[in-house]
């Protein structure tokens, strides 16, 4: 079995900020050669002035994943490790969201995920070694309110990466989840401007049946963010630092749930009946009803 060094090209998709900018730095400062990947290139020209590789990846597009991979391929060789990092999430309830906005978080969340992952697994496989970490969440092994197709989406990732985990061990590739808890990134301000404001055929806000749900759950948002909560959540470098010792492990864990808050509320979904765990949410969000 081929051994993995540092000299093996690191691709991480979605740099342009957060969690995938601190773990390309985090990861270059390491010694790793890194290719730091956004759908708008010009946003990565501050971590090219750094000294890593940067390129136009757009997980949404075949032929830009595509050209992505052939690219470092060229330049470097097989890529050693995957970093499936690019993601978003969509929030609001399931009848008011279009279906064109369901099919777009599925093709960033984990049809380019999947797609990546098929790209660079022939050359992992003739190596016989590699590493895939998939950027999953809490969110994927326990649900909150107000986000159905976020949290399905990381499930899917879950699933999927179980998978996979046992079909590309015998060729001597490892498959990590990487599974944050509420980080402090603009992440959170794209998930509250997801939710719409009033249902299909709704004439507007005050006639939205669904407007005192979104109106708790936006504020569990501002909560995380600036109260006690705030205090347990993790920084981007925070989730960066344990995705540079997923890379560098020689055996790495299956998984690594990142934070107090993610650990106690899987553990809350594992241990409670779903009753009683959707009735301690009701109460923690202070939801209608």
């Amino acid at each position: 079995m081929a051994s993995r060094t540092r000299t093996d090209p690191v691709l991480i998709t979605g740099c342009s900020s957060g969690i995938g900018r601190a773990a390309a730095l985090s990861l270059h400062e390491a010694g790793f050669l890194v290719y730091a990947t956004a759908r708008n290139a010009a946003a990565l020209d501050g971590l090219a002035s750094r000294g890593l590789r940067t390129l136009s990846l757009d997980v949404t597009d075949e032929t830009s994943m595509t050209q992505a991979v052939a690219a470092v391929e060229a330049d470097a060789g097989t890529v050693g490790v995957l970093i499936n990092n690019a993601g978003y999430g969509l929030y609001g309830p399931v009848e008011q969201q279009p279906m064109t906005e369901i099919r777009r978080q599925f093709e960033t969340n984990v049809f380019g995920l999947i797609r990546l992952t098929q790209l660079v697994l022939p050359g992992m496989r003739r190596r016989r070694s590699g590493r895939i970490l998939n950027v999953s969440s809490m969110g994927g092994r326990a649900t909150l309110p107000g986000g159905a197709f976020y949290h399905a989406s990381k499930y899917a990732v879950e699933a999927l990466s179980d998978a996979l985990r046992m079909e590309v061990a015998q060729f001597g590739i490892d498959v990590v989840l990487i599974e944050p808890g509420p980080v402090r990134t603009p992440w959170n301000d794209v998930a509250v401007a997801s939710m719409v404001t009033a249902a299909p055929g709704e004439a507007g806000p005050g006639d939205d049946p669904y407007a005192p749900y979104k109106a708790a759950v936006g504020r569990s948002f501002a909560t995380a963010q600036t109260g006690a909560l705030a205090r347990l959540g993790s920084t981007a470098e925070d989730v960066a630092t344990v995705i540079t010792q997923a890379v560098s492990a020689r055996r790495p864990r299956t998984r690594y749930l990142i934070n107090p808050v993610a650990k106690s509320v899987v553990t809350l979904n594992r241990l409670l009946p779903g009753r009683a765990y959707d009735a301690v949410l009701r109460y923690q969000y202070k939801l209608p009803g």
